[in-house]
């Protein structure tokens, strides 16, 4: 009898990770794959499910204008109750950190379902950064029963809090895997009409709600300053849908002829876009996991970081949004070769593009359809 994997998520962030585990569950006959998705981020979301050719099996269409954090907790740890007694998995997957992922959790746990987090233990040990993330992951750790955590320190994290090593799998990131399916030697976009070769190309993203307000408009202020006084660097910006962010970058950025304001992209043309870059400036998780293994350093626009390896191996870099140290670093980049290069060629510790297949193997391995448990991602 095949087991029942129900993934659950609602954002694209979400989608780009777990997509790669989704095609790999359906391909793999000894599992029955369902896909539910709460449509936290409705049109981000949808793009995302395109490219990967992902239909889910139940779509709860959450979304709607002006959603609060309370909201979309209730809204997805009711809505999917009804889809977990029709489905009746064996084990329910969740992703990360995202409302969808602590509530989908919650509710499995009062189904008395099994739980498996995808990308568990990552820390920053304080609660209110990034908020609500480093609580919804926190959260979902404590009620889940088998942990699929990106690296060694993600293990360690999980061991310090007292869950069951023995249910703790060190698989690498699932973000990895993803790229293997989009990057392309022959990537064009529209956006290169508009850029100048002979400049640096930074591209910049940020979104996160913390970040929203005085801390994203100082940072934006530092790269408007630098960009303004130097002829060799130019930044793309792919603007989140928040219209806080909106607001933030048209009123720092539309009079820079050289900061290109363009429309959220689609996976693929995302991760091109990174490989095609300099550098990269973001407060992004998903990012400061990807570009080490596009050996693209990263100037990571957070004061706290739940992916301290990527510090620590050296290719991201810890700025802030202090305005005159985000200038200091920038200029380091634009600049100092040696820093560059040493960023540029760090080892990427987040993983070889076979996540999924270490995930797959562990939910067999724990439903007791083999005796050979899978070995870790070093």
């Amino acid at each position: 009898m095949k087991i029942k994997v129900m993934t659950v998520f609602g954002t694209r962030p979400e989608a780009i990770k777990m997509a790669p585990l989704v095609l790999a569950l359906r391909a793999d006959e000894r599992f029955e794959a369902i896909t539910t998705v709460t449509a936290q981020h409705r049109e981000m979301l949808d793009s995302a499910l395109e490219i990967f050719k992902i239909k889910p099996d139940y779509d709860l269409n959450l979304m709607h204008k002006g959603q609060t954090l309370q909201e979309i907790t209730a809204d997805v740890l009711t809505k999917i109750d009804g889809v977990i007694k029709k489905a009746d998995p064996d084990i329910i997957l969740v992703h990360g950190d995202t409302t969808t992922t602590f509530a989908a959790a919650l509710a499995g746990f009062y189904n008395q379902k099994t739980l498996g987090h995808v990308e568990a233990g990552l820390r920053t040990w304080n609660k209110y950064s990034p908020f609500p993330e480093e609580m919804n992951r926190q959260m979902t750790d404590d009620l889940c029963d088998i942990y699929f955590a990106p690296t060694e320190l993600s293990k360690k994290n999980l061991l310090k809090q007292n869950h069951p090593s023995d249910q703790i799998y060190v698989t690498g990131n699932t973000a990895i895997d993803a790229m293997h399916e989009t990057i392309k030697d022959d990537y064009r976009h529209e956006i290169f009409n508009d850029l100048d070769p002979q400049k640096k190309m930074v591209l910049l993203t940020m979104h996160r709600r913390e970040n929203q307000g005085s801390k994203m408009k100082e940072t934006f202020e530092a790269i408007r300053e630098v960009v303004l006084k130097r002829n060799d660097v130019q930044v793309v910006y792919p603007v989140h849908l928040s219209p806080k962010v909106q607001e933030a970058a048209h009123e720092v950025f539309d009079d820079v002829k050289d900061v290109h304001l363009i429309d959220p992209l689609d996976v693929v043309d995302f991760h091109n876009l990174q490989a095609k870059s300099s550098f990269i400036m973001s407060d992004s998780g998903g990012v400061q996991e990807e570009a080490p293994a596009l050996h693209k350093p990263v100037l990571v626009l957070r004061d706290t970081t739940e992916r301290p390896e990527g510090v620590l191996a050296g290719t991201l870099k810890l700025v802030g949004t202090n305005g005159e140290n985000v200038k200091k670093e920038m200029l380091r980049l634009l600049d100092d070769e040696e820093e560059y290069q040493r960023m540029a060629n760090a080892k990427n510790p987040y993983g070889d593009g076979h996540a999924c297949e270490r995930i797959l193997d562990a939910i067999a391995y724990y439903f007791k359809r083999t005796d050979v448990r899978p070995k870790d991602f070093v």
